[in-house]
């Protein structure tokens, strides 16, 4: 989490007139796009991730092009881009986050468990199942089910991955899906935008949202587009188009393969 006093610092540089003056970053002669290169499913330089279709959605109803600056996901991505003003948005920006003004979510996804659909894990749909006792299981460290369940008493089993890896060298979640489907692991519990796509189309595997979770950490978050944060026009007119668009929005998020919930986790959209 980032300081209270950097929270201050940044509300209070927001008033001055050179914070004022980052609005004129903004182009409007394109839709300019901060991602990483090689986050897929989710965003990729040859354009195949669901955010790149979801960008492209967006430039062709606020008639622009689409135009990307790339950076890695991890330590000054931000700063680098869009802070830079080499970029004006970036798409699936989790809610809540100090460094970028958020727009309204335009979806909300949760976290699952990836098994083979022939194991005798494939009904379980709780942390804390005792089926998942004793067997070896794969979660990414530092995600909210990690903590959950280390609570369950499945630490000694668990097989972490780095949170922050640059995704052009690394693939934690991929070799994760790849261990269930081999054997190596019994289970992998994995953020639904980054899991379902990839177990779609592979019928010897499952996804099963975690649904039934009720202790903290929650399990599912509501993802929204990135702005600076002095730009409130920009975000309207975002907010707007997400508003109007929300249909073919969760089209191609269904399309995708990624799991979408309600505003409170309880029950899938699709």
């Amino acid at each position: 989490m980032h300081s209270a006093l950097r929270t201050l610092i940044l509300v209070c540089a927001a008033a001055t007139p050179a914070a004022a003056q980052v609005a004129d970053l903004r182009s409007t002669t394109q839709f300019r796009v901060c991602a990483d290169p090689a986050n897929s499913p989710m965003s990729s330089k040859d354009g195949s991730g669901f955010e790149n279709s979801l960008a492209e959605m967006f430039g062709q109803v606020l008639d622009l092009p689409v135009t990307y600056t790339w950076f890695p996901l991890g330590m000054g991505f931000i700063r680098q881009t869009l802070q830079a003003g080499d970029c004006d948005v970036v798409m699936g920006y989790a809610q809540g986050d100090e460094m970028v003004q958020n727009t309204n979510h335009y979806y909300t996804s949760i976290y699952g468990i990836v098994t083979r659909a022939d194991s005798d894990l494939a009904s379980v749909d709780r942390l804390g199942d005792p089926a998942l006792k004793d067997r070896e299981l794969g979660v990414i460290a530092g995600t909210p089910p990690a903590t959950t369940m280390a609570r369950a008493g499945l630490a000694k089993n668990m097989h972490g991955g780095d949170l922050t890896v640059d995704r052009r060298v690394l693939d934690p979640v991929g070799d994760m899906i790849r261990e269930v489907h081999d054997g190596t692991l019994d289970a992998a519990v994995l953020w639904g935008p980054l899991a379902g796509p990839q177990v779609k189309d592979d019928p010897e595997l499952q996804f099963t949202p975690l649904l039934k979770e009720e202790a903290s950490p929650r399990m599912f978050y509501r993802i929204t587009m990135g702005v600076r944060l002095p730009e409130q026009e920009w975000k309207r007119e975002l907010n707007s188009q997400i508003r109007r668009n929300q249909d073919q929005i969760n089209q191609i998020l269904t399309e995708a393969g990624v799991p979408l919930v309600d505003d409170y986790g309880k029950e899938l959209l699709n």
